[in-house]
């Protein structure tokens, strides 16, 4: 089972660090501690940055906070069932 709370978390120290606002993934990748290959693992869930990006696809860029982008990555990723 995967702890949304606790993968709400690691995504947001990942990307907190972006230079807000962001206009696109690519904006991400600097925060990003192991780049593109950051993983995101929580229970049976483990998926890298590169992976986020393809399964959520273009998103709603841009994102004036690391809140807001966040709130829509977990949204996309239960939209999907992958939580």
């Amino acid at each position: 089972m995967v702890d949304t709370d606790d993968l709400r978390e690691q995504l947001i120290d990942a990307f907190e660090g972006a230079d807000y606002p962001i206009s696109s993934p690519m904006d991400l990748v600097p925060a990003l501690p192991n780049g593109p290959g950051t993983t995101f693992e929580s229970g049976e869930f483990s998926m890298t940055a590169m992976e986020l990006n393809t399964k959520l696809g273009s998103g709603n860029f841009p994102y004036d906070d690391v809140e807001s982008f966040v709130d829509d990555v977990m949204a996309q990723l239960e939209e999907q069932d992958l939580l």
